[in-house]
C-alpha cells in the first residue's frame, strides 16, 4: 500500500508544479504556495499526514533546488531545451532529479520507475521514453 500512497503523492506534487510552472509562478515565495492545489479541503483531509508531509517534501525541496535541476535537465536533454519540454514531463523531470540528486532517500531505479508510470498516466504516448533516457543518463553520471 506504501507504494500507491507514495505514487499518488509523486502524481499531486507534479500536478502542483505544474499548476505553478503554467502560471509563470514557480518563483513565488515557498511558504506561499499551496502544495495542495487543485485539491479541495476534503481531498487534502482525506490524505494520511505521512502522505501530506511527503508531498510538502517534494513539492518545496524541487522548488528550493529548482535552478540546479533546471541545469541538470539541460544538461541530459541534448536535444531539446528546457523550455520547449512539455510542462507535465519537465515537472516530471524536476521531481525525479531532486529526489535523485538531493533528497537520495529512494533508490534511483524506483524514482525513474516511477517518474516513468507517472509519464504514462499524465504525459503523452512517447513522453515516457524521453523521461526514462534522460533520468537513466543522470543516473549512471551519479552512479561514478
Amino acid at each position: 500500500m506504501q507504494n500507491k500512497a507514495r505514487h499518488h503523492d509523486r502524481s499531486i506534487a507534479v500536478s502542483t508544479l505544474y499548476s505553478l510552472d503554467f502560471k509563470n509562478a514557480l518563483d513565488t515565495e515557498p511558504s506561499l504556495i499551496d502544495p495542495f492545489q487543485g485539491m479541495n479541503e476534503e481531498e487534502v483531509s482525506s490524505l494520511e499526514e505521512e502522505d501530506r508531509i511527503f508531498i510538502r517534501f517534494l513539492v518545496y525541496g524541487t522548488l528550493q533546488h529548482r535552478a540546479e535541476i533546471d541545469e541538470l535537465i539541460s544538461k541530459y536533454s541534448i536535444n531539446r531545451p528546457i523550455e520547449k519540454i512539455d510542462l507535465v514531463d519537465r515537472n516530471i523531470l524536476r521531481v525525479a532529479f531532486y529526489q535523485m540528486v538531493f533528497s537520495k532517500d529512494v533508490h534511483p531505479a524506483i524514482v525513474i520507475d516511477e517518474a516513468v508510470k507517472l509519464s504514462q498516466e499524465l504525459s503523452n504516448d512517447v513522453s515516457f521514453r524521453f523521461i526514462n533516457g534522460i533520468l537513466d543518463a543522470a543516473r549512471k553520471d551519479i552512479a561514478k
